[in-house]
């Protein structure tokens, strides 16, 4: 059995080599390395996908966040709501453009935020909601609309964990993972279902207006060289990481049913484990598993379990080890008990578009054994 990676972009990359090698060979040839062909294909393709939506390329996840806030016209002081069990990126754009981070619980069953936390977190300061659908399942959408509707409140949804998730209304209606809101923002980290191989991201839009000045944003504030009507930055997809997305966009709901596949194939295998719990998905959401991530029960020794899994030669990660109210930059006061018991408990496996059964069930084994010790 071949060395057990948490995700394995070697494999991966195998099976499109022909695609990417060539595709970078073209960029190379036409030295169009900056917004060339394939970035305009990426964006075309892409915003198909996601059902027609506006697609705005831009260098890093991280930066289509601080982008969506800029493009909201957000000012220095105003509150942001979002969760506190999530990746600091969130928090800290936020943050970077002097506005307030606000913080609120999760729910204990998808570990996404909260509605009813979000409800009572809002102030007359309050402008914006940023849930962030968290490990590959959507935020409770519909709930957060409506409090954004009768708020008056922007809602920027952080798909990086999530895209090619779909999000089900309860009138039967389904929209895409980042569509849904006022302003999606994602990341093609290579780790992602659909990532690159170095930095990039993206900006959703179902408002063509707010598409051109998010456009405008990402390049210095211009939409003709040299006149400036905005102030911006320069966030750009290089062409080179376009053509990886290419090659790979066409197989993203193959990827994610993989995921699925493989988390099945865990959550079947820990069903009886009564010392785990498996990750629930939500009824109005399906799941495409960026990250596969189980509870241990309270008092059991998680840093004794990854010692254990390393000397078989499983990786395991944990997302997230500090809740961000108790990160020293963006402290707060607060009640947040489910979030806390998540950075005690929670851990995640190997989870890729590669895994074989040989593989899954030498990893169930292993978690497994840990209690027999």
């Amino acid at each position: 059995m071949q060395s057990i990676q948490m995700v394995d972009l070697k494999t991966q990359y195998a099976q499109l080599k022909e695609t990417i090698d060539s595709g970078i060979q073209e960029v190379l040839q036409s030295a169009a390395f900056i917004n060339g062909p394939a970035v305009k294909q990426f964006q075309h393709d892409l915003s198909s996908y996601l059902g027609g939506a506006e697609v705005i390329p831009c260098a890093n996840g991280t930066d289509a966040l601080q982008i969506a806030m800029m493009a909201l016209d957000l000012q220095p002081g105003d509150e942001v709501i979002t969760a506190d069990f999530t990746y600091v990126a969130t928090a800290e754009v936020i943050a970077l453009l002097k506005l307030k981070p606000v913080l609120v619980d999760v729910d204990p069953l998808t570990f996404n935020i909260n509605a009813e936390q979000v409800a009572a977190a809002i102030t007359p300061r309050t402008k914006a909601i940023v849930p962030v659908h968290l490990f590959g399942q959507c935020a409770h959408m519909e709930p957060l609309l409506e409090l954004a509707a009768k708020h008056k409140l922007f809602v920027i949804e952080d798909t990086a964990q999530a895209i090619g998730a779909t999000y089900t209304f309860a009138d039967g209606r389904q929209a895409k993972a980042g569509t849904m809101g006022t302003i999606g923002c994602t990341s093609f980290f290579p780790s992602k279902n659909l990532g690159c191989y170095g930095d990039g991201g993206a900006l959703f839009t179902n408002d063509a207006a707010l598409a051109q000045k998010i456009r405008m944003i990402a390049n210095h504030g211009q939409s003709v060289q040299y006149y400036h009507d905005e102030v911006g930055v320069n966030s750009r997809l290089d062409s080179l990481q376009a053509v990886v997305l290419n090659a790979k966009l066409p197989h993203l709901d193959r990827y994610n049913q993989s995921r699925r596949w493989a988390a099945d194939y865990y959550s079947a295998a820990f069903a009886s484990t009564d010392w785990l719990t498996t990750p629930r998905i939500a009824p109005y959401s399906n799941h495409v598993f960026h990250q596969y991530t189980l509870q241990l029960a309270e008092g059991m020794d998680r840093q004794a379990l990854r010692d254990h899994l390393a000397a078989k030669g499983i990786p395991c990660m944990i997302y997230y080890p500090v809740p961000l109210h108790e990160q020293k930059a963006y402290q707060q006061e607060g009640n947040y008990p489910v979030t806390e018991k998540l950075c005690r408990t929670v851990f995640s496996l190997p989870m890729h578009s590669e895994l074989n059964e040989e593989t899954l069930n030498y990893i169930v084994e292993g978690v497994k054994s840990f209690r027999a010790m």
